[in-house]
């Protein structure tokens, strides 16, 4: 028996010793693979904190893409489009140029989704003229941290590119973070891989009223679009641009053009009519009327459209209150004026602020309108009724509701006033306006409207509501980036903060306003740099306080009237 006992613990034995040579092996692959994981985690911790840090100093500031066209139309010349993108033999730039209206931005949007469903990268940005920190820096930082999210190996070359660079010098700036970076590019990254940038409202850039620095602003970036079409690496990324025809923009050349086409070269059985036609139809069934009368009023209103998308969308708008009684109006006008845009908003403004309107009522639409058109950023119906003229009437939030019911077909819903279209506010400013509505033409008058809108940000900035810690902040410690200022400063007093000094230098001398702003600088100076340090627009003040000083009347009061003077009285 013992030799048998011997045998089996000794089996045992190296059964045991097998096992734990097993377990040490696992021990060691596990350490291993958790040392790598580790390792893995803190690489992706360090990569992701260096690309916030890049994203934050090259200061990403962009608007999305609108919205697309609707399905099932613009399919032939998405279909163009997207062929000139795939052609790796054709320009790098593509154009779609269009009068007001036509669809430019839809058909962005649209181009873009394509392609993001092909699983194509993209990158997208719009201009805005209203919005003045929507700049060609703002456009290339975007790019470039878009460029800084897909290739890492970028990131250095982007981090160091940033450093030292001020908004003025695009050329430079362009260089540094767009065509050196890409440059660097690994030559086995396919056409396919390589990101399409879409760029929308081109001829937006340069601000609203288009002074000197503005049209710096423009013409740096044509510069930087020139580039783009003649260096060679830069040649295989796709740009797609969408802007209106003006006089003061010069294309690139090489390009690939597609206008799309208005007016008399719109027939009534192409392509374009076809998808106004089903627009409409969509539109209209969702109004429950009558087939009968569905098919009258399309016959009538696709000719009337000439291919001018907004003015199909809008007459859709304004038909949707009272579908029957409205047409008629539009039926009773002139055929050959109803083929205009300007015409059916004309129309609007005659159906919307008749001659039944009081006088008061027409000075709260006066001043209301004449705010959505020359203030710097779309205002709320919190900021509107504090308006001079608004205010003193009585009956604020009646009157605006008299506005938005007015304009309903052609702003946006929600709580802030604004056009659906660049368009309607071109109408606004034009001479047809002058001659058609001519108790309405002070909506045209900026010196009217900028005081105003002065009166209003100094009375805002006078006020309790800028004070010490704006924010309630428990520590002066905690860092700008903890704290979601946007949403504890009330709107009107971040606008206010903004934009005091803009309206004021496009004001004359009046003393009510030279005491309002030395009463700024005197007493609520460090509030207001405060609330700009935590709006993340500390380095504007600088600009706006110059801005302030080249008031000259101003600077000279400030500086001559040494007496004190109390919190003043900004009503006008």
């Amino acid at each position: 028996m013992a030799p048998v006992k011997y045998i089996f613990v000794n089996s045992q034995k190296e059964k045991a010793i097998e096992l734990k040579d097993k377990l040490d092996a696992f021990k060691d692959k596990f350490d291993r693979d958790l040392l790598m994981e580790i390792q893995i985690v803190q690489t992706k911790a360090t990569e992701k904190k260096e690309l916030e840090n890049l994203v934050r100093a090259l200061g990403e500031n962009r608007l999305p893409l609108g919205k697309p066209c609707m399905e099932g139309t613009r399919t032939a010349i998405l279909q163009e489009i997207e062929d000139n993108i795939k052609n790796v033999n054709g320009p790098n730039m593509i154009w779609i140029g269009g009068y007001p209206g036509v669809g430019k931005s839809a058909l962005a949007a649209s181009i873009a989704n394509r392609l993001e469903d092909q699983k194509q990268q993209v990158i997208s940005f719009r201009f805005d003229r209203t919005k003045k920190t929507i700049t060609t820096k703002a456009l290339w930082c975007a790019v470039a941290c878009d460029l800084a999210r897909l290739y890492s190996s970028l990131r250095p070359h982007l981090a160091r590119g940033i450093q030292g660079h001020s908004s003025s010098d695009i050329d430079r700036l362009f260089k540094s973070l767009i065509e050196e970076p890409l440059s660097l590019l690994d030559d086995d990254v396919t056409r396919k891989e390589l990101p399409v940038i879409v760029i929308d409202a081109l001829d937006e850039c340069g601000g609203l009223r288009r002074d000197a620095s503005e049209m710096d602003d423009f013409e740096g970036l044509m510069r930087t679009l020139q580039r783009w079409v003649q260096v060679d690496h830069l040649k295989k990324f796709k740009l797609v641009i969408t802007s209106r025809p003006e006089d003061f923009i010069t294309l690139p050349d090489p390009i690939s053009i597609h206008e799309i086409p208005s007016g008399h070269r719109v027939k009534p059985d192409d392509s374009i009519s076809n998808d106004i036609r089903v627009f409409l139809k969509s539109r209209l069934d969702d109004m429950k009327m009558e087939p009968a009368w569905i098919a009258k009023a399309l016959d009538f209103l696709v000719p009337g459209a000439a291919g001018i998308f907004i003015w199909a969308t809008t007459v859709a708008n304004f038909l949707k209150r009272d579908p029957e009684r409205r047409f008629a109006m539009l039926e009773k006008d002139d055929r050959t004026e109803l083929d205009g845009l300007h015409s059916l908003y004309s129309t609007i403004i005659k159906a919307s602020f008749g001659p039944d309107l009081r006088e008061e009522e027409t000075r709260v639409v006066v001043s209301v309108i004449g705010a959505m058109v020359f203030s710097k950023e779309p205002l709320d119906d919190n900021a509107l009724i504090m308006l001079p003229e608004v205010k003193i009437l009585g009956s604020d939030v009646n009157n605006l509701g008299l506005i938005r019911k007015g304009l309903m077909s052609v702003i946006d819903p929600g709580p802030i006033l604004h056009f659906h279209h660049r368009s309607f506010e071109d109408f606004l400013l034009s001479l047809s306006f002058r001659q058609q509505h001519p108790e309405l033409v002070d909506i045209q008058d900026r010196v009217y409207h900028e005081h105003q809108l002065t009166v209003l940000c100094l009375k805002t900035l006078v006020s309790p509501k800028l004070h010490f810690n704006m924010c309630s902040l428990e520590s002066s410690i905690i860092k700008n980036t903890q704290v979601t200022a946007k949403t504890i400063i009330p709107p009107l007093v971040s606008y206010s903060c903004q934009y005091w000094a803009d309206h004021l230098v496009n004001t004359t001398s009046d003393k009510t306003l030279m005491e309002a702003v030395k009463f700024v600088m005197d007493e609520k100076l460090l509030f207001w740099l405060e609330a700009m340090s935590l709006l993340g627009k500390t380095y504007e003040a600088t600009l706006i306080l110059r801005m302030a000083l080249g008031w000259k009347v101003c600077l000279q009061f400030i500086f001559r009237n040494k007496s004190d003077v109390g919190c003043p009285d900004t009503q006008p």
